[in-house]
C-alpha cells in the first residue's frame, strides 16, 4: 500500500514520471538562465501547462512595477502575443499579474471568472481578457513570489493547454500541487539570483570591473592604479556604465548593477556580538 502511494505521488496527471531529484540537480547546477528556463518549460508542459511567462523586478514600488526594460521576462508565448501584452504596457492591468504582485503563493484563474460574473473588472482588465482569448489563453494558475526586499518581486503564469478548461487545470493543480510549487519556486529562486540581460545595452567586462572597485570603496585614482589605466579611461568606463544602466550617478549605477547581479558587492563580515548570542550545551 505504501509503495503504491509513493509511486502515485511520482506520477503527474499525464501519467509521466517526474524525476524531482534530477530536475533539482539540473536547476541548481546550471549557470545558464536559458537552459533552466527551457527545462522548466518542458517539465511544465508534461503537466499540461504548455505556455509560461515569468517576470522578476528589483525596482517595484507600491503603485508601479518598475520600468519594463529593467525587468527579467522569460516566456515561451509567441512573440506577437508578448508584443501586445508587454510592449504595449497592457500587462500592468492583467488581473493575475496584479494578484501575483500583492500575494505570495498560488491562485487559480477561477477568481477572474468570478470577477467577470460580478462585473468587477475595469475596462483595461477586460482588454487583457480579450487579448488572452484571441490567443487561446483561457485557463491557468499564477504564482506570486515574495522577497526579503520590498522592491523585489517575482511572478509565474502557467497557461493550460489550448482547449483545457479551468476545471481540468484546477484538478491537475490539486493532484500535483506540492511538485508544481516546489519546481516553480526552485526555478524562481535560482534564476532571480543569477546575472540576467535586460533590453538595455549590456555592461562590458571593464565597466563591471570598475563598478565593483567603486563598490569596494576605491577612488578613481585607486582604480586607475589597480587596473593599469589612466584616470580619464576609468572615468570613461564609469560614464558608459551609467549610460548603459540609464542612471545619473555612479552610486546609482553600482546599486542597479548589483541588484541585477552584474556585479557582486563584498558582504560585510558578521559581527562578533551576533555569535555571542548563540548558546551551546
Amino acid at each position: 500500500m505504501g509503495d503504491k502511494s509513493k509511486q502515485e505521488q511520482e506520477i503527474n496527471s499525464s501519467g509521466t514520471a517526474v524525476d524531482m531529484l534530477a530536475f533539482c540537480e539540473t536547476v541548481l547546477n546550471s549557470k545558464d538562465v536559458k537552459a533552466i528556463w527551457d527545462l522548466h518549460c518542458r517539465e511544465m508542459a508534461r503537466f499540461g501547462f504548455d505556455r509560461l511567462i515569468y517576470g522578476f523586478t528589483s525596482f517595484r514600488t507600491e503603485k508601479h512595477y518598475g520600468d519594463l526594460s529593467d525587468m527579467l521576462i522569460l516566456s515561451n508565448h509567441s512573440q506577437k502575443y508578448l508584443d501586445e501584452f508587454l510592449t504595449s504596457g497592457l500587462f500592468r492591468h492583467a488581473p493575475m499579474v496584479r494578484w501575483a504582485n500583492t500575494h505570495e503563493g498560488a491562485m487559480s484563474w477561477r477568481i477572474v471568472a468570478q470577477r467577470v460574473r460580478q462585473q468587477e473588472l475595469t475596462s483595461e482588465e477586460i482588454a487583457v481578457l480579450d487579448l488572452n482569448n484571441r490567443y487561446g489563453i483561457r485557463s491557468g494558475y499564477s504564482i506570486g513570489f515574495g522577497d526579503p526586499s520590498s522592491r523585489a518581486r517575482g511572478g509565474m503564469g502557467l497557461v493550460g493547454r489550448d482547449g483545457m478548461s479551468q476545471d481540468e487545470v484546477d484538478r491537475i493543480w490539486h493532484e500535483n500541487e506540492r511538485e508544481l510549487m516546489a519546481m516553480n519556486t526552485l526555478v524562481h529562486l535560482r534564476i532571480s539570483t543569477m546575472p540576467f540581460a535586460t533590453t538595455r545595452r549590456a555592461l562590458t567586462d571593464r565597466q563591471r570591473e570598475v563598478l565593483e572597485w567603486v563598490a569596494d570603496g576605491k577612488t578613481t585614482a585607486d582604480i586607475a592604479l589597480i587596473m593599469g589605466l589612466t584616470t580619464s579611461t576609468v572615468e570613461k568606463h564609469l560614464r558608459l556604465a551609467r549610460e548603459a544602466l540609464d542612471v545619473e550617478t555612479t552610486a546609482q549605477a553600482v546599486m542597479k548593477a548589483s541588484v541585477q547581479k552584474h556585479i557582486f558587492m563584498t558582504a560585510p563580515p558578521y559581527k562578533s556580538e551576533v555569535l555571542t548570542q548563540c548558546s551551546f550545551p
